[in-house]
Protein backbone atom coordinates (compact mmCIF):
# COMPACT_ATOMS: atom_id res chain seq x y z
CA UNK A 1 0.00 0.00 0.00
CA UNK A 2 1.31 3.66 -0.46
CA UNK A 3 1.70 6.05 2.67
CA UNK A 4 3.07 8.88 3.95
CA UNK A 5 6.18 8.29 6.05
CA UNK A 6 8.06 9.82 8.74
CA UNK A 7 11.18 8.26 7.86
CA UNK A 8 14.65 10.13 9.31
CA UNK A 9 13.16 13.70 10.17
CA UNK A 10 11.33 13.64 6.11
CA UNK A 11 8.26 12.65 5.06
CA UNK A 12 8.34 10.35 2.30
CA UNK A 13 5.68 8.56 -0.02
CA UNK A 14 6.57 4.88 -0.46
CA UNK A 15 4.55 1.57 -0.68
CA UNK A 16 4.92 -0.64 2.10
CA UNK A 17 4.02 -3.69 3.10
CA UNK A 18 0.19 -3.86 4.05
CA UNK A 19 -0.92 -4.53 7.23
CA UNK A 20 -2.08 -8.19 8.50
CA UNK A 21 -5.15 -7.68 11.16
CA UNK A 22 -3.99 -10.16 14.29
CA UNK A 23 -6.34 -11.35 16.83
CA UNK A 24 -9.47 -9.54 17.70
CA UNK A 25 -8.61 -6.73 15.05
CA UNK A 26 -10.01 -5.99 11.99
CA UNK A 27 -8.41 -4.87 8.31
CA UNK A 28 -9.42 -1.18 7.12
CA UNK A 29 -9.18 1.25 4.30
CA UNK A 30 -8.67 4.62 5.67
CA UNK A 31 -11.33 7.27 3.70
CA UNK A 32 -10.24 10.30 5.33
CA UNK A 33 -7.36 11.36 8.07
CA UNK A 34 -7.61 14.81 9.52
CA UNK A 35 -4.14 16.38 9.72
CA UNK A 36 -3.39 17.40 13.49
CA UNK A 37 -1.37 19.94 14.87
CA UNK A 38 0.45 17.07 16.82
CA UNK A 39 1.41 15.76 13.73
CA UNK A 40 3.06 19.14 13.12
CA UNK A 41 4.83 18.99 16.43
CA UNK A 42 6.24 15.37 15.81
CA UNK A 43 7.43 16.42 12.21
CA UNK A 44 9.15 19.35 14.06
CA UNK A 45 10.03 17.94 17.78
CA UNK A 46 9.67 14.33 17.48
CA UNK A 47 12.79 13.82 19.30
CA UNK A 48 11.23 15.82 22.36
CA UNK A 49 7.74 14.22 22.14
CA UNK A 50 10.10 10.73 22.50
CA UNK A 51 11.52 11.95 25.20
CA UNK A 52 9.17 13.24 27.18
CA UNK A 53 6.93 10.31 26.61
CA UNK A 54 9.86 8.04 27.74
CA UNK A 55 9.46 10.04 30.99
CA UNK A 56 6.28 10.05 31.84
CA UNK A 57 5.72 6.34 30.89
CA UNK A 58 3.13 4.43 29.94
CA UNK A 59 2.90 3.51 26.67
CA UNK A 60 6.00 2.47 24.62
CA UNK A 61 7.18 5.59 22.42
CA UNK A 62 7.99 5.63 18.91
CA UNK A 63 11.44 5.10 17.13
CA UNK A 64 11.90 7.68 15.08
CA UNK A 65 14.91 6.00 13.46
CA UNK A 66 12.61 3.39 11.86
CA UNK A 67 9.59 3.91 9.80
CA UNK A 68 6.00 6.03 11.52
CA UNK A 69 2.75 6.81 9.22
CA UNK A 70 1.20 9.47 11.07
CA UNK A 71 -2.71 10.09 11.09
CA UNK A 72 -4.81 9.43 14.03
CA UNK A 73 -8.21 11.81 13.28
CA UNK A 74 -10.03 9.27 10.94
CA UNK A 75 -12.96 7.62 8.95
CA UNK A 76 -12.44 4.05 7.13
CA UNK A 77 -14.25 1.38 6.05
CA UNK A 78 -14.02 -2.16 7.26
CA UNK A 79 -12.11 -4.29 4.67
CA UNK A 80 -11.61 -7.61 6.99
CA UNK A 81 -11.70 -9.36 10.27
CA UNK A 82 -8.64 -11.40 12.16
CA UNK A 83 -8.88 -14.53 14.03
CA UNK A 84 -11.16 -14.34 16.88
CA UNK A 85 -13.12 -11.49 15.82
CA UNK A 86 -16.99 -11.57 16.26
CA UNK A 87 -17.20 -9.88 13.28
CA UNK A 88 -20.06 -7.52 13.81
CA UNK A 89 -19.63 -5.12 11.09
CA UNK A 90 -19.26 -6.36 8.02
CA UNK A 91 -16.69 -5.68 5.12
CA UNK A 92 -18.21 -2.01 3.65
CA UNK A 93 -19.34 -0.54 6.92
CA UNK A 94 -17.83 2.98 7.60
CA UNK A 95 -16.17 3.16 11.21
CA UNK A 96 -14.30 5.73 13.38
CA UNK A 97 -12.23 4.29 16.26
CA UNK A 98 -10.09 6.16 19.18
CA UNK A 99 -7.08 5.79 17.52
CA UNK A 100 -5.55 3.13 19.88
CA UNK A 101 -4.98 -0.89 19.30
CA UNK A 102 -5.26 -3.27 22.37
CA UNK A 103 -2.43 -5.06 22.18
CA UNK A 104 -0.99 -8.22 24.57
CA UNK A 105 1.83 -6.07 25.45
CA UNK A 106 -0.45 -3.16 26.46
CA UNK A 107 -2.28 -0.26 24.07
CA UNK A 108 -0.26 1.26 20.85
CA UNK A 109 -1.28 4.77 19.77
CA UNK A 110 -2.18 4.25 16.07
CA UNK A 111 -0.40 6.72 14.16
CA UNK A 112 2.25 7.40 16.92
CA UNK A 113 3.93 3.56 16.39
CA UNK A 114 5.99 1.75 14.65
CA UNK A 115 3.92 -1.07 14.42
CA UNK A 116 0.81 0.54 13.62
CA UNK A 117 0.22 3.10 10.60
CA UNK A 118 -2.07 5.22 11.09
CA UNK A 119 -4.58 7.28 8.37
CA UNK A 120 -1.83 8.49 6.05
CA UNK A 121 -2.00 4.96 4.52
CA UNK A 122 -4.27 3.10 2.55
CA UNK A 123 -4.69 0.94 4.97
CA UNK A 124 -4.66 0.39 8.73
CA UNK A 125 -5.73 -2.54 11.39
CA UNK A 126 -7.56 -1.64 14.51
CA UNK A 127 -9.08 -3.30 17.47
CA UNK A 128 -12.76 -4.59 16.70
CA UNK A 129 -14.06 -3.55 20.00
CA UNK A 130 -12.84 -0.23 19.98
CA UNK A 131 -14.81 0.32 16.48
CA UNK A 132 -18.40 2.74 16.15
CA UNK A 133 -20.02 2.70 13.03
CA UNK A 134 -20.47 5.63 11.62
CA UNK A 135 -24.25 6.99 11.97
CA UNK A 136 -26.56 8.20 9.83
CA UNK A 137 -25.20 8.12 6.60
CA UNK A 138 -22.40 10.49 7.31
CA UNK A 139 -19.81 11.69 4.81
CA UNK A 140 -16.46 10.28 5.89
CA UNK A 141 -14.90 13.44 5.49
CA UNK A 142 -16.87 14.57 8.53
CA UNK A 143 -17.05 11.50 10.58
CA UNK A 144 -12.76 12.21 10.21
CA UNK A 145 -13.72 15.14 12.46
CA UNK A 146 -15.01 13.09 15.39
CA UNK A 147 -11.59 12.99 17.25
CA UNK A 148 -10.70 16.69 17.06
CA UNK A 149 -14.17 17.07 18.80
CA UNK A 150 -13.89 14.72 21.20
CA UNK A 151 -10.86 16.79 22.23
CA UNK A 152 -12.97 20.13 22.68
CA UNK A 153 -15.55 18.26 24.78
CA UNK A 154 -12.97 16.51 26.61
CA UNK A 155 -11.52 19.87 27.89
CA UNK A 156 -14.82 21.53 28.76
CA UNK A 157 -15.83 18.18 31.27
CA UNK A 158 -12.75 18.55 32.88
CA UNK A 159 -13.50 22.25 33.55
CA UNK A 160 -16.23 20.87 35.58
CA UNK A 161 -18.71 23.79 34.06
CA UNK A 162 -21.44 24.54 36.62
CA UNK A 163 -23.26 27.07 34.06
CA UNK A 164 -22.45 30.50 35.71
CA UNK A 165 -19.21 31.24 33.96
CA UNK A 166 -18.11 33.37 31.37
CA UNK A 167 -15.47 31.62 29.01
CA UNK A 168 -12.64 32.64 27.71
CA UNK A 169 -10.71 30.83 24.25
CA UNK A 170 -7.04 31.54 23.89
CA UNK A 171 -6.52 30.42 20.32
CA UNK A 172 -8.63 29.33 17.45
CA UNK A 173 -7.07 27.02 15.98
CA UNK A 174 -8.52 23.55 15.63
CA UNK A 175 -8.33 22.51 19.35
CA UNK A 176 -9.87 26.22 20.21
CA UNK A 177 -12.82 25.81 17.62
CA UNK A 178 -13.16 22.45 19.09
CA UNK A 179 -13.74 24.09 23.06
CA UNK A 180 -15.61 26.91 21.07
CA UNK A 181 -18.30 24.33 20.14
CA UNK A 182 -18.34 22.43 23.34
CA UNK A 183 -18.79 25.82 25.33
CA UNK A 184 -21.98 25.65 22.95
CA UNK A 185 -23.06 22.71 23.52
CA UNK A 186 -23.03 23.53 27.38
CA UNK A 187 -24.97 26.57 26.88
CA UNK A 188 -22.56 28.99 28.36
CA UNK A 189 -23.10 32.55 27.01
CA UNK A 190 -21.13 35.15 26.40
CA UNK A 191 -18.09 32.61 24.50
CA UNK A 192 -15.26 35.31 24.12
CA UNK A 193 -12.45 33.49 22.02
CA UNK A 194 -9.03 35.35 20.70
CA UNK A 195 -6.85 34.72 17.91
CA UNK A 196 -4.70 36.84 15.72
CA UNK A 197 -5.86 35.65 12.65
CA UNK A 198 -8.77 37.15 11.08
CA UNK A 199 -9.91 34.02 9.26
CA UNK A 200 -9.78 32.02 12.57
CA UNK A 201 -11.57 34.52 14.59
CA UNK A 202 -14.39 34.02 11.84
CA UNK A 203 -14.53 30.38 12.14
CA UNK A 204 -14.51 31.22 16.02
CA UNK A 205 -18.07 32.77 15.26
CA UNK A 206 -19.39 30.04 13.35
CA UNK A 207 -18.93 27.53 15.79
CA UNK A 208 -20.73 29.32 18.64
CA UNK A 209 -18.13 32.01 19.85
CA UNK A 210 -20.27 35.21 20.66
CA UNK A 211 -17.57 38.00 20.87
CA UNK A 212 -13.74 37.34 19.06
CA UNK A 213 -11.05 39.63 19.39
CA UNK A 214 -8.07 40.18 17.70
CA UNK A 215 -5.26 40.63 20.75
CA UNK A 216 -3.30 42.81 18.24
CA UNK A 217 -5.59 45.46 18.98
CA UNK A 218 -7.72 44.26 22.04
CA UNK A 219 -6.83 42.85 25.28
CA UNK A 220 -8.92 39.50 25.72
CA UNK A 221 -8.61 39.83 29.53
CA UNK A 222 -9.81 43.37 29.01
CA UNK A 223 -12.89 42.39 26.98
CA UNK A 224 -13.92 39.53 29.57
CA UNK A 225 -13.81 42.07 32.53
CA UNK A 226 -16.63 44.48 30.67
CA UNK A 227 -18.78 41.54 29.73
CA UNK A 228 -18.51 39.47 32.96
CA UNK A 229 -18.79 42.49 35.31
CA UNK A 230 -21.30 42.33 37.65
CA UNK A 231 -22.29 45.97 37.88
CA UNK A 232 -19.33 47.17 40.40
CA UNK A 233 -17.63 47.05 43.44
CA UNK A 234 -19.69 44.92 46.10
CA UNK A 235 -20.64 46.42 49.05
CA UNK A 236 -18.07 46.97 52.21
CA UNK A 237 -19.47 45.44 55.34
CA UNK A 238 -19.06 47.77 58.03
CA UNK A 239 -17.84 51.12 56.74
CA UNK A 240 -16.34 52.79 53.64
CA UNK A 241 -13.83 50.09 53.11
CA UNK A 242 -12.95 49.64 49.61
CA UNK A 243 -13.28 45.92 48.01
CA UNK A 244 -12.42 44.77 43.86
CA UNK A 245 -14.69 44.54 41.44
CA UNK A 246 -17.09 42.12 41.05
CA UNK A 247 -17.43 39.46 38.51
CA UNK A 248 -18.75 36.70 37.15
CA UNK A 249 -16.64 33.18 37.55
CA UNK A 250 -13.72 33.34 35.20
CA UNK A 251 -13.21 29.78 33.01
CA UNK A 252 -10.11 29.98 30.27
CA UNK A 253 -8.76 27.92 28.09
CA UNK A 254 -5.42 28.19 26.32
CA UNK A 255 -5.24 26.66 23.33
CA UNK A 256 -2.20 27.69 22.05
CA UNK A 257 0.53 25.38 23.06
CA UNK A 258 3.26 27.84 22.79
CA UNK A 259 5.52 29.05 25.84
CA UNK A 260 4.44 32.55 26.73
CA UNK A 261 1.02 31.88 26.59
CA UNK A 262 0.12 30.58 30.25
CA UNK A 263 2.05 33.27 31.57
CA UNK A 264 0.19 36.06 29.69
CA UNK A 265 -3.00 34.47 30.90
CA UNK A 266 -1.73 33.99 34.98
CA UNK A 267 -1.12 37.68 34.76
CA UNK A 268 -4.14 39.21 32.84
CA UNK A 269 -7.02 36.82 34.20
CA UNK A 270 -9.08 38.02 36.94
CA UNK A 271 -8.45 36.58 40.84
CA UNK A 272 -9.87 32.69 41.38
CA UNK A 273 -9.99 31.98 37.64
CA UNK A 274 -10.07 28.74 36.48
CA UNK A 275 -7.60 27.74 33.50
CA UNK A 276 -7.80 24.46 31.10
CA UNK A 277 -4.63 24.45 29.15
CA UNK A 278 -5.77 22.58 26.17
CA UNK A 279 -3.14 23.41 23.73
CA UNK A 280 0.25 20.98 23.50
CA UNK A 281 3.45 22.29 24.43
CA UNK A 282 6.80 21.05 23.03
CA UNK A 283 9.42 22.80 24.67
CA UNK A 284 10.06 24.22 28.17
CA UNK A 285 8.03 26.38 29.18
CA UNK A 286 8.14 28.93 32.43
CA UNK A 287 5.34 30.71 34.80
CA UNK A 288 5.97 32.88 37.63
CA UNK A 289 4.04 30.63 40.37
CA UNK A 290 3.66 33.97 42.39
CA UNK A 291 0.47 35.12 40.26
CA UNK A 292 -0.99 31.96 40.59
CA UNK A 293 -0.57 31.74 44.12
CA UNK A 294 -1.60 35.26 45.04
CA UNK A 295 -4.97 35.15 42.17
CA UNK A 296 -5.60 31.74 43.66
CA UNK A 297 -5.62 30.43 40.21
CA UNK A 298 -6.88 27.20 39.76
CA UNK A 299 -5.21 25.19 36.39
CA UNK A 300 -5.57 22.02 34.60
CA UNK A 301 -3.59 20.27 32.21
CA UNK A 302 -6.37 17.75 29.46
CA UNK A 303 -5.43 15.44 27.15
CA UNK A 304 -7.33 13.61 25.06
CA UNK A 305 -10.90 12.00 25.55
CA UNK A 306 -12.75 9.04 26.86
CA UNK A 307 -14.09 6.23 24.55
CA UNK A 308 -17.54 7.54 25.83
CA UNK A 309 -16.74 10.98 24.85
CA UNK A 310 -15.32 10.08 21.96
CA UNK A 311 -18.76 8.54 21.02
CA UNK A 312 -20.54 11.15 22.17
CA UNK A 313 -18.55 13.48 19.38
CA UNK A 314 -19.14 11.16 16.83
CA UNK A 315 -23.24 11.20 17.23
CA UNK A 316 -22.78 15.23 17.76
CA UNK A 317 -21.49 15.55 14.03
CA UNK A 318 -23.83 13.04 12.65
CA UNK A 319 -27.13 15.14 14.49
CA UNK A 320 -25.58 18.25 13.11
CA UNK A 321 -25.06 20.11 16.80
CA UNK A 322 -21.95 20.86 15.62
CA UNK A 323 -20.86 22.86 12.20
CA UNK A 324 -18.20 20.11 11.30
CA UNK A 325 -18.07 21.05 7.28
CA UNK A 326 -17.09 24.60 7.78
CA UNK A 327 -13.40 23.34 9.60
CA UNK A 328 -12.29 21.45 6.54
CA UNK A 329 -10.05 23.65 4.20
CA UNK A 330 -8.34 21.30 2.47
CA UNK A 331 -8.17 17.80 0.88
CA UNK A 332 -5.06 16.18 -0.26
CA UNK A 333 -3.42 12.77 -1.55
CA UNK A 334 -0.91 11.43 0.10
CA UNK A 335 1.61 12.76 -2.55
CA UNK A 336 0.68 16.50 -1.18
CA UNK A 337 1.14 15.64 2.26
CA UNK A 338 4.25 16.98 2.75
CA UNK A 339 2.83 20.43 0.85
CA UNK A 340 0.41 20.39 3.28
CA UNK A 341 2.38 19.92 6.12
CA UNK A 342 3.83 23.79 4.97
CA UNK A 343 0.40 25.40 4.69
CA UNK A 344 -0.81 24.21 7.79
CA UNK A 345 1.19 26.82 9.13
CA UNK A 346 -0.71 29.81 7.73
CA UNK A 347 -3.77 30.22 9.83
CA UNK A 348 -5.16 32.47 6.86
CA UNK A 349 -5.22 29.58 4.22
CA UNK A 350 -6.30 26.75 6.20
CA UNK A 351 -7.83 25.12 9.13
CA UNK A 352 -7.81 21.24 8.96
CA UNK A 353 -6.77 19.72 5.81
CA UNK A 354 -7.63 16.18 5.49
CA UNK A 355 -6.29 13.01 3.93
CA UNK A 356 -8.14 10.73 1.18
CA UNK A 357 -4.67 8.21 0.73
CA UNK A 358 -6.86 6.42 -2.14
CA UNK A 359 -6.86 9.98 -4.24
Amino acid sequence: MRAVILRQGDLVVDTVPDPKPGAGQVLVKTLACGICGSDLHAHKHGHRMVDVSRRVGGREPMDLGRDVIFGHEFCAEVLDHGPGTARTLKPGTRVCSVPVVVTEQGPRTVGYSNDFPGGFAEQMVLSEPLLIEVPNGLSAEHAALTEPLAVGIHAVEKAAVKGDEVPLVIGCGPVGLAVIAALKLKKLHPIIAADFSPARRKLAEQLGADIVVDPARTSPYTTWMDKAALGGPAPAVGGPVWTPPQYKPALVFECVGVPGVLQKIFEGVPRGARVVVVGVCMEVDQVEPMFGITKELNLQFVLGYTPEEFARALRLIAEGAVDAASLITGKVGVDGVKAAFEQLGNPERHTKILVEPWR
